[in-house]
C-alpha cells in the first residue's frame, strides 16, 4: 500500500517481523517525515492497559494512542541503529530522519528500553547489534 501524505511518498510492506513502513524516494538527512497520530488519552488510562502497544507518552498528562491503522507512523518499526527519531514538540510527535535514507529503505526508531521491558521482557529487541552482532538465521 502506497500513502502519499506528507512530504515523502511512503509504503506499508511485509516484513521479517511482520509490516514495516518503507520510503519509496530518498530522505535527506533532518527532515520531518511523517507524524505519529491518534487520540489523546490520559496516563491514568495507559495505566490501566499496560499491553498497549501503541502508547505514545508525551508529557506527564497525556498519551497518544497511535492504534487506529490511519496512524501510519505505527508501522515504522525498532531499530538499535535507526535511521529516524522519534521528536516530541508540545503535544506532537513527529518522525525525523537521523540520516539520509535511501529509496526502498524501511524507516525505524529506537523504541526506547521501557517498551521492551513491558512487551517483550526478557527476549528484548532482536536486531543484529542486541544479538550481539549475530545474523539470523
Amino acid at each position: 500500500m502506497t500513502i502519499a501524505r506528507g512530504k515523502y511518498k511512503l509504503a506499508i510492506k511485509r516484513t521479517e517481523y511482520g509490516l514495516g513502513l518503507f520510503t519509496l524516494e530518498p530522505i535527506p538527512k533532518g527532515k520531518r517525515i511523517i507524524e505519529y497520530t491518534g487520540p489523546f488519552v490520559s496516563n491514568e488510562y495507559v495505566e490501566k492497559r499496560p499491553n498497549g502497544k501503541y502508547f505514545f507518552g508525551v508529557n506527564s498528562k497525556w498519551t497518544i494512542d497511535g492504534t487506529p491503522r490511519s496512524n501510519t507512523a505505527r508501522y515504522i518499526n525498532h531499530s538499535c541503529r535507526p535511521n529516524a527519531e522519534a521528536i516530541i514538540t508540545g503535544r506532537r510527535v513527529w518522525i525525523w530522519s537521523k540520516r539520509a535514507i535511501k529509496a526502498g529503505e524501511e524507516l525505524s526508531y529506537d523504541y526506547g528500553k521501557d517498551y521492551f521491558d513491558i512487551h517483550m521482557g526478557p527476549n528484548g529487541c532482536k536486531c543484529e547489534k542486541c544479538r550481539g552482532g549475530k545474523k539470523k538465521r
